[in-house]
């Protein structure tokens, strides 16, 4: 084949593992540490409709939607991954008092912004492995918050020791993926 070049063809034909991952959270390391589930969240396009005579065209919009970031992590013994993203979404919410807000803000390392209220939020990091466990690919999730904590079932009446996983679900302004090869 004169001419045919093959810089198109995909260099690596080893399939992504699903298991091949580690998540971090950058204020809370806690957190992180027991994560055994995540996934690249969803995203979508808009799309503006053009008027035709014949039929209408949809073209390309310009907002796009981003999933929930969803992550399951077992819980320590003492609770203290559970407790931390509690903690962060009781101050976030300041159920009996405004001082809760405060509170969280106060807890937070940085304090060269005081008032700022992105002061409560955190970047996360889910690093993707390939099957040597070496990082090929980041997404950075940049102004994280939780929007949910899943509830905890104890069960006297278990006959096995099963441990506790959780879930949390966070919003977060955008992701963004890029490549580590």
């Amino acid at each position: 084949m004169a001419g045919c070049t093959w810089t198109n063809q995909i260099n690596n034909r080893n399939f992504l593992s699903g298991i091949g991952f580690k998540f971090n959270l950058a204020k809370y390391p806690k957190v992180d540490f027991f994560c055994n589930t995540a996934k690249i969240p969803e995203i979508s396009l808009a799309t503006a409709t053009q008027p035709s005579y014949l039929k209408d065209i949809d073209i390309p919009g310009e907002k796009l939607t981003f999933g929930d970031l969803t992550i399951q992590f077992l819980v320590d013994e003492n609770m203290e991954n559970y407790r931390t993203i509690h903690e962060w979404l009781v101050g976030l919410g300041f159920p009996e008092t405004t001082k809760q807000y405060g509170d969280l803000l106060a807890n937070q390392n940085d304090v060269t912004q005081p008032d700022d209220p992105k002061r409560a939020f955190a970047d996360g990091t889910l690093r993707i492995l390939n099957s040597n466990f070496n990082e090929v690919a980041k997404v950075k999730f940049l102004d994280m918050f939780p929007v949910s904590l899943s509830s905890l079932d104890f069960d006297a009446t278990s006959t096995d020791v099963n441990y506790f996983t959780a879930q949390a679900t966070f919003k977060y302004t955008v992701y963004q993926l890029t490549s580590s090869i």
